[in-house]
C-alpha cells in the first residue's frame, strides 16, 4: 500500500525510480543526450513529499526535455555519498555526464519552473531545438542572470559552434558583465563564415560604444555642461556616450542628433557615425533605431 503523498515516479522513461546500481546507466549516461535531474529523498522526508511531486509535474511539462531520476537514499547510499548530499531533498542536475546545478531544500513552485526551464534550454530543448535554448538564454540574460545565459549559450555552441545568435549571445554576456576584453577575446575568435554576420556586427558595436562611455565622464556633469554652454558639442558628444552607457538610448540619440542639427561637419561628423554606431548596436525594430533614423534623414534631405 502506498503512503498517501510519498515521492513515488510515474512509471517509464521520462521519470524512473533509480538505484546505484543503474546511477551510470539512468544518469550519467543519460545526460549525455538529455539533461537529467536527480532527486535525493526518502519516506520519511516530509519536505520530500511537496519537493517531489512538484519536481516531476515540471519535468512532464517539459514533454521530454528533461529526464528525472529519483534516489531514495535509506536504500541507495552510494552515490548520495560521492555528491556529498547531507541533507534531503537535495536536488542535482546533471548535462553531459557532470553535474552542472542543483539546491537543496524545498524551493518555491516558481523556482522549480524556473529550474526545470533553464536546465531544458542548456539541453537544447526537445521539439523547440536550439533556437528555443538561444531565445531562453536571451530571456535570462535580459533578468540579469549572467552566470546561467553564459551557459546556455555556451551549450548551444557545443552542439552547433557557428549559430550566430548564441555567439552574439555569449559576447552580450560578457559585455553585460562589463569584461570588455574577454568580449572582445569572444568575438576575434568567431568562426570565419559568421564573423561578419549582422548579430556579431551589433555587439561589435556594443563594444565599442562601452569603451567609448569608459571615458565619457558623469551624466550629471556633462549635462551641467551642455547646459551652460548648448554649443560645446564635445559636451554633447561626451553626454550622448555616457547616457548610452546607462541603457539611456533615445536620449543618446537625441543628443547626436542636436550636434548633427547644429554642426553636421563637426568633428569629421562625428556625430552621424555615432549615430550610425547606436544604431547597429541595436536591433533593426527598435523603436529608436526607426525613430533614429527617421529624424536624421529629414535632417539630411530638408
Amino acid at each position: 500500500m502506498l503512503e498517501l503523498g510519498a515521492n513515488t515516479a510515474p512509471q517509464g522513461d521520462l521519470i524512473k525510480e533509480g538505484s546505484d546500481a543503474t546511477f551510470i546507466e539512468d544518469v550519467v549516461e543519460a545526460s549525455k543526450t538529455v539533461p537529467v535531474i536527480v532527486d535525493f529523498w526518502a519516506p520519511w522526508c516530509g519536505p520530500c513529499k511537496t519537493l517531489g511531486p512538484a519536481l516531476e509535474k515540471a519535468v512532464t511539462a517539459a514533454k521530454g526535455a528533461v529526464k528525472m531520476v529519483k534516489i531514495d537514499v535509506d536504500q541507495h547510499q552510494g552515490y548520495a555519498g560521492q555528491l556529498r548530499v547531507q541533507s534531503i531533498p537535495t536536488v542535482y542536475a546533471f548535462w553531459q555526464g557532470q553535474p552542472v546545478d542543483g539546491f537543496q531544500g524545498a524551493v518555491p513552485g516558481s523556482q522549480i519552473e524556473e529550474f526545470v526551464k533553464k536546465l531544458a534550454a542548456m539541453g537544447g530543448g526537445a521539439d523547440e531545438g536550439l533556437e528555443a535554448a538561444v531565445e531562453e538564454a536571451y530571456n535570462v540574460l535580459e533578468e540579469g542572470d549572467i552566470g546561467s545565459a553564459t551557459e546556455i549559450f555556451q551549450a548551444v555552441l557545443g552542439e552547433e559552434p557557428e549559430n550566430t545568435k548564441a555567439y552574439a549571445g555569449l559576447v552580450s554576456c560578457y559585455i553585460a558583465a562589463e569584461k570588455l576584453d574577454e568580449a572582445e577575446a569572444v568575438l576575434n575568435g568567431a568562426p570565419e563564415p559568421i564573423s561578419q554576420s549582422a548579430e556579431l556586427d551589433a555587439v561589435r558595436a556594443q563594444i565599442a560604444l562601452a569603451r567609448q562611455a569608459e571615458n565619457a565622464g558623469p551624466v550629471a556633469e556633462l549635462t551641467a555642461a551642455v547646459e551652460a554652454n548648448p554649443a560645446d558639442h564635445q559636451a554633447r558628444f561626451d553626454l550622448a556616450n555616457a547616457l548610452a552607457a546607462h541603457g539611456h538610448t533615445q536620449e543618446a540619440v537625441d543628443q547626436l542628433l542636436e550636434i548633427f542639427r547644429r554642426d553636421r561637419e563637426w568633428n569629421d561628423g562625428a556625430a552621424k557615425t555615432q549615430l550610425f554606431q547606436i544604431f547597429d548596436a541595436l536591433k533593426p525594430n527598435d523603436p529608436v533605431v526607426l525613430s533614429g533614423r527617421r529624424k536624421l534623414s529629414s535632417m539630411i534631405f530638408a
